[in-house]
């Protein structure tokens, strides 16, 4: 970190920052704003990737993105699934208090489960707070914050971006490999015009259904196991793409402007049986019998609030910026923290009358690492099972500790991090102070959480 220090660009960046999280407003004209590229797969484990020592995945783009920037160890992911996950980085809240505990599917799905159809476009968005500060905004790929289902949603458009292309929403549903190459053409477009861009590229991989193409898999033909070499194939050609877009930002020269993320929405998808799945939103299909990704040791997977299915990769890369080569395994950042701290390093203040869930983690990124967190971070998981991994049904982490309930609320796990990101060591017996303590915040949190989900949010098709 020292040769940053003794910069003039990295004591310019600070200064930038500073007066960015100050209350006073910066013209765009005055400061120079970053690019923003938010890149979020989807079911994309801990494990799988070649830097986190994977035996045969090959992920060479990611890698080096990792070997240019910084990875923080500790980071967490609002849910075990999707769409309260990606409810999570469009709001800053908890996607509790929006209603979103779980998938959008159909409407007479959600009124089952007491969601809205979709999120509402009138909550405070991300994209939307950039978008009024000179941004160019887009969305390309998974959408999820409704479904195909839901023909009387919102599109995407509605939410403050400039120009989307998005599958698993209302409306057209874009190819899903056409994400990047829309990604590429928006940044050289708004580079040409001088304007910063901030660009969610939300990837299908590796949800099912699974479409490796022929040159992947015969790189992979080798390991003589069908699973594995179709869900190596798909994470090729997923890492390929990014490695086209990183190589984009190098030929515009773009790159040291630009602060590239890398995470995934939840963790990896249970291995299973069906060999085909037809998808209304992306087409037909290899099945989940091909989704073998890996957690990197941690208990559970998609649809567990146990790190498995909410501890992700997070890759962070600004050139200058961001340390190189570095690995962050005590500051506990999560996607409630994106809004905050993307609005603090694009100089956006924030709202007077919104209060985020999550914290400005930019001293993080710069290389500040355990910053003291004082807010807890809360889970809720309403479809939890009493058998299995799924079996939390609400998680907080504040401070070294994170504990676990149950359906049963008799059942209580409790960690200490990050000696054990793991969740190996239970020890709520011996800290019976703790739990009282974890348990009286989870309590107070949970009776803040709306009763029913907003109406505003309703499809014309419900049932009355």
């Amino acid at each position: 970190m020292n040769q940053y220090r003794n910069s003039k660009n990295f004591v310019v960046a600070l200064l930038a920052i500073f007066v960015a999280g100050s209350d006073v407003n910066v013209d765009a004209a005055e400061t120079t704003k970053p690019n923003i590229v938010f890149i979020f797969a989807d079911d994309w484990g801990w494990g799988d990737l070649g830097c986190h020592g994977h035996p045969y995945l090959k992920t060479p783009h990611l890698d080096r993105l990792a070997s240019q920037g910084t990875e923080f160890y500790q980071f967490t992911v609002a849910s075990g699934v999707c769409s309260p996950s990606r409810t999570a980085v469009m709001t800053g809240h908890f996607p509790a208090r929006h209603g979103v505990h779980g998938h959008f599917a159909t409407v007479e799905s959600h009124q089952k489960r007491g969601m809205p159809d979709w999120l509402d476009p009138n909550a405070v968005m991300l994209p939307r707070l950039l978008q009024g500060a000179g941004y160019a905004t887009a969305h390309y790929g998974k959408w999820h914050l409704t479904n195909i289902m839901v023909k009387d949603a919102p599109l995407p458009i509605q939410y403050g971006y400039d120009d989307y292309g998005a599958f698993n929403c209302s409306g057209p549903q874009m190819p899903v490999h056409d994400d990047v190459r829309r990604s590429i053409k928006f940044i050289e477009e708004n580079h040409a015009a001088g304007k910063p861009f901030f660009i969610n590229l939300w990837i299908h991989e590796p949800h099912t259904p699974h479409y490796p193409k022929q040159e992947y898999l015969k790189q992979f033909e080798h390991l003589d196991d069908e699973p594995g070499e179709i869900y190596a194939a798909v994470l090729a050609h997923a890492d390929a793409r990014i490695g086209e877009l990183l190589g984009a930002l190098d030929r515009l020269q773009i790159a040291d402007g630009t602060l590239v993320i890398f995470s995934s929405d939840n963790g990896p998808e249970n291995t299973g049986t069906k060999r085909t799945v037809d998808d209304e939103s992306t087409g037909p299909g290899l099945g989940s019998f091909a989704s073998v990704g890996t957690t990197g040791g941690h208990r559970g997977r998609k649809r567990s609030l146990l790190q498995g299915g909410i501890g992700v990769p997070f890759i962070a890369r600004w050139p200058g910026k961001i340390r190189a080569g570095e690995i962050d395994d005590t500051t506990p950042i999560t996607a409630v923290d994106l809004l905050p701290t993307f609005c603090s390093i694009a100089g956006v203040k924030l709202p007077e009358n919104y209060v985020p869930d999550g914290v400005d983690q930019t001293p993080a990124l710069l290389g500040t690492p355990g910053s003291i967190r004082n807010k807890p971070v809360f889970w809720q998981w309403n479809s939890a099972s009493s058998r299995g991994d799924n079996w939390p049904m609400l998680a907080i982490r504040h401070g070294e500790w994170k504990m676990l309930v149950g359906k049963e609320s008799s059942r209580v796990e409790l960690f200490r991090f990050p000696a054990d990101r793991l969740e190996n060591h239970n020890v709520h017996d011996q800290h019976p102070e703790e739990v009282m303590r974890l348990r009286e915040r989870m309590e107070s949190w949970a009776k803040s959480l709306p009763a029913e989900a907003n109406s505003d949010c309703f499809s014309i098709h419900r049932s009355r």
